[in-house]
């Protein structure tokens, strides 16, 4: 879809796109090519795509993987979209063992697709409130920014997560997910994801790429789930714990802000153990010093 065409089918249906829900919406054929090479598609595959808006991703998805799954929260793109794949928008997710072909294909035209399932609601929300297996999809997708990382977050944690995440987002956000220790963008984000996700690649998407352009440079990520956990699910929350409370003043010695909820000497004990200075901070260790201190804290 082109920018003349995304400008004048906006234009015709009198829809002034919405900031606050991230709407920009990307239009350059050859960015959008490069998500879908990122995903390395095959038709076995099936897809979670999130904030789908016109779609022009959503187009190139349908060729190459076998099922596609969109996720639109707005009612107006919603319309639009049924109208250009010949579909009925659903309220909530398939069933888990249905094929994702919609029942209204009696009829359908020949040069619809047949592959594709629209869902109308917040998307964030419906992870929230109808969680399910997603360990044989992935997830491609121009997430909107508003909720992106909430999205990635809720999507990545634990055995259900997709087996790969490809998607574009705001360059700082991009910077978080795939940072390393002692890095200015390494956090709460980047611990919480690659838990369960190693950073594969990035590339970054100009500003004019978009309509409209957003004040911020953007980035597509690609992220590749974990062959073993590095964690028990039962550690997990722990671990988020330690995480969030350890990174709750950035510039503070991390044992000074773990013994508001531990005690001093088990602290201590178990950053002995691990070789771990109780003068560091946070930023100083790595995802696996998270997870080693997270094992010695739960079986302390």
């Amino acid at each position: 879809m082109k920018l003349s065409e995304m400008r004048e089918l906006l234009a015709r249906r009198d829809i002034q796109l919405t900031k606050s829900l991230g709407q920009n919406f990307l239009h350059d054929a050859h960015q959008l090519e490069r998500i879908v090479a990122m995903a390395e598609l095959t038709r076995a595959d099936k897809v979670l795509e999130i904030g789908p808006g016109l779609g022009p991703l959503t187009e190139l998805l349908l060729v190459k993987a076998g099922e596609v799954l969109a996720v639109e929260m707005d009612g107006r793109l919603v319309e639009f979209l049924a109208e250009r794949f010949g579909l009925v928008p659903k309220a909530g997710m398939p069933d888990h063992n249905a094929p994702l072909a919609p029942d209204n294909q009696e009829g359908k035209a020949a040069n619809l697709p047949d592959n594709l399932f629209l869902v109308h609601d917040d998307a964030l929300a419906l992870l929230k409130r109808e969680p399910r297996d997603w360990g044989d999809w992935k997830l491609v997708a121009n997430l909107p920014y508003s909720v992106a990382s909430p999205v990635l977050v809720e999507l990545a944690a634990g055995v259900r997560s997709p087996k790969l995440m490809v998607v574009t987002l705001q360059l700082e956000v991009a910077q978080r997910l795939m940072a390393p220790a002692d890095d200015d963008h390494y956090g709460i984000l980047t611990l919480l994801v690659q838990l369960d996700f190693e950073p594969r690649g990035w590339f970054k998407i100009p500003p004019g790429c978009f309509f409209p352009s957003p004040e911020v440079e953007s980035a597509c990520v690609c992220l590749v789930r974990r062959a073993a956990p590095l964690l028990a699910e039962e550690r997990r929350g722990l671990f988020r714990r330690i995480v969030k409370k350890a990174f709750s003043q950035r510039r503070k010695m991390m044992l000074k802000l773990l013994k508001q909820e531990w005690p001093k000497e088990q602290l201590e004990a178990a950053l002995a153990e691990l070789n771990i200075s109780p003068m560091e901070r946070a930023e100083k260790l790595s995802l696996e010093q998270f997870v080693a201190l997270t094992g010695k804290l739960s079986a302390s």
